[in-house]
């Protein structure tokens, strides 16, 4: 597949695995236009690629993405600007998280330096995140009289309690990596430099299993935030209803008796 020009963002290939680079290390990786955009259409991209079965999103640099880059030029009238942040939030952010929570391919986070405002989001909306020792999440929003937006109040509340959550949002403390771990914000935490290898090592074992379990295994769980326990009984009967048919399923037996590595397709 000929890969799209992109002007702030990198993709590498490694088989199934692709590796999304936000690429403004000048900047921490803060959010322009042309990111918003270039992610926008990269995540769309990959996630609409069939030979792609986990995506790695990082970021170039000593950060993962310090946010919203403040000094991005807003050419309008000044008291227009929440109007065009509400827009920008609705149009340019909203749909490249949802993206990434809503693909049916997993999404890992490798998370070097800050992941802040914005970026925060970016992160928690992963399904899996690594983390460098330094690496930290900052809700940066209160400091400068803003709240958080892209979904951050929504993974912070589910992730950690309402009380913890409020304290996060509004004390504006860095959490760092061992805190998020502990605190479930993210998976694994890795030495400094080894995020990288630690990543992708990830994404190729999880791309070696069979996609239609992946795709409904995050389907279920964030199915399970909003249902009750009986409907999601019946939600995952439905689902293991399509995987128990599938020719993966199939696949998987007859590799465990004849004791060898199963071959996933996908149907």
């Amino acid at each position: 597949m000929s890969e799209q020009a992109y002007e702030t963002v990198l993709v590498e290939r490694h088989g199934p695995v692709a590796r999304l680079v936000m690429n403004r290390p000048e900047k921490l990786n803060t959010f322009s236009a042309a990111l918003r955009r270039d992610m926008l259409a990269a995540v769309n991209a990959l996630n609409a690629d069939p030979a792609l079965r986990v995506i790695v999103l990082a970021g170039a640099g000593r950060a993962f993405s310090a946010g919203a880059d403040l000094e991005d030029d807003f050419d309008g009238d000044p008291g227009d600007r929440g109007t065009a942040t509400e827009h920008m939030l609705k149009t340019e952010y909203k749909p490249s998280i949802l993206g990434i929570t809503e693909s049916p391919k997993l999404w890992i986070a490798e998370v070097s330096g800050p992941a802040a405002g914005i970026g925060s989001a970016y992160m928690m909306a992963c399904d899996l995140v690594v983390m460098a020792k330094g690496s930290y999440l900052y809700q940066a929003f209160a400091a400068i009289g803003l709240i958080p937006d892209g979904g951050a109040t929504w993974q912070l509340l589910r992730a950690l309690g309402r009380k913890r959550a409020l304290e996060v949002i509004v004390g504006g403390d860095r959490i760092y990596a061992e805190q998020c771990l502990e605190w479930g914000l993210c998976n694994r935490v890795v030495e400094e430099g080894e995020e990288t290898q630690l990543s992708l090592e990830w994404a190729a074992e999880l791309s070696s299993k069979a996609p239609l379990a992946m795709q409904f295994s995050k389907k279920a769980v964030a199915m399970a935030s909003e249902l009750n326990f009986g409907d999601m009984i019946s939600q995952e009967a439905a689902m293991q209803n399509i995987c128990i048919s599938s020719e993966d399923s199939m696949e998987g037996v007859m590799a465990f008796f004849e004791k060898r590595p199963p071959s996933f397709k996908g149907r």
